[in-house]
């Protein structure tokens, strides 16, 4: 507790923020681990304004570096909000991986008190989709810090020379901010050096990266993802204390994804586990937002039609849809619709017509 206070001091004098707002947010868990709660909840009103409010580095964030050539923003700002309540749709290893990197940051100070090099510093990767943001923004939520988002649109100038320096604005800026600096696409800015495609200008540019990382890392939090790990240079990996990889979900989280998303609605997939599990099958190789993007589109098309009831039919038929880039006919759904256990009698009462009909579109003469 007495290191928590002299660092609030320390930090004060040098007019650090960042410093005091960290090192206070650690004298608050002491205090409440040694049931001082009244104290404890008075240095977080203060840390929040004195209202519960805005904090008092929410004002100093929106002072966001610009590209000298194009003068856009090179990052964007998200402001931890209390009342999110994202659920996260991971495998059990890669929660742990996420719950044991929030408890680094939580206990950096112990750490340094030993004399123990550990960063914070994270980096996702894996295919596209399956939630590498969303575990930044949950982490950001979780520690009660804003997130900062590069944008490498306007933060890789044209002019070569520039992206250097707005590579080392963009780490100054979120040095002096208690937060969480977020590295999406990393492989844009952080491409292996022994790629012979690759421009002098451009390496120079990752020694440049590696150069602020190193500085960065001293006392700050970093969030890197990449979909395309295998481009990364060798020397970007030995900075991240944590890599996890994302990978698709299993037939398991998808079908805790359709529970999730389809509590709200009458349907038979929700009691029958047989019917779940074809659905699932189904959407094995698709990633977390895929996944999520049918059973909304099925949900929806339910409300529309004001039945507000979802079928196994309803499920597979938008699967099919869209794996085929809903470049479909009938008669090659309703086979899709036979080939995954549905019966003809089922298939004639979705489409209304007869089974004949059916009959005659599935096995043609």
């Amino acid at each position: 507790m007495y290191t928590e206070i002299a660092k609030i001091i320390e930090g004060g004098l040098l007019k650090d923020s960042k410093k005091v707002y960290n090192y206070a947010n650690h004298l608050v868990k002491k205090l409440q681990e040694d049931g001082e709660n009244r104290f404890a909840e008075r240095i977080i009103k203060i840390l929040a304004g004195g209202t519960g409010g805005t904090p008092v580095y929410k004002d100093e964030l929106f002072n966001i570096p610009v590209d000298t050539e194009t003068r856009l923003s090179i990052a964007d700002i998200i402001i931890p909000d209390k009342n999110d309540v994202t659920h996260l749709v991971l495998s059990d290893s890669v929660n742990e991986s996420i719950s044991n990197f929030i408890d680094i940051v939580n206990n950096k100070s112990k750490f340094d008190e030993i004399g123990l090099e550990i960063n914070a510093s994270l980096l996702l990767y894996g295919p596209p989709g399956c939630g590498k943001t969303s575990i930044a923004k949950y982490i950001a939520n979780k520690l009660d810090l804003p997130i900062i988002i590069a944008r490498f649109d306007s933060l890789i100038s044209s002019l070569l020379g520039s992206t250097s320096k707005n590579i080392r604005s963009l780490f100054e800026y979120a040095n002096s901010k208690p937060c969480i600096l977020f590295l999406d696409e990393f492989d844009a800015i952080a491409k292996n050096r022994n790629d012979q495609q690759e421009l002098g200008e451009l390496k120079r540019i990752i020694n440049s990266l590696l150069q602020n990382i190193d500085q960065y890392l001293t006392n700050n939090i970093l969030i890197a993802a990449t979909n395309h790990h295998e481009l990364l240079d060798d020397a970007i990996w030995r900075r991240f204390q944590q890599v996890i990889e994302i990978d698709r979900p299993s037939i398991d989280e998808i079908c805790y994804m359709i529970d999730k998303l389809t509590q709200n609605v009458s349907s038979e997939i929700n009691s029958d586990n047989k019917k779940k599990q074809i659905i699932a099958e189904n959407m094995l190789s698709l990633s977390n937002s895929e996944v999520k993007k049918i059973i909304n589109n099925v949900i929806s098309k339910s409300i529309i039609r004001n039945t507000e009831f979802v079928s196994i039919e309803d499920f597979l038929v938008e699967i099919f849809k869209y794996k085929q880039n809903y470049n479909i006919t009938q008669e090659s759904t309703m086979k899709f619709l036979h080939e995954n256990g549905i019966s003809q009698n089922a298939i004639s009462s979705y489409y209304n017509i007869s089974i004949r009909q059916v009959r005659n579109l599935i096995n043609p003469k």
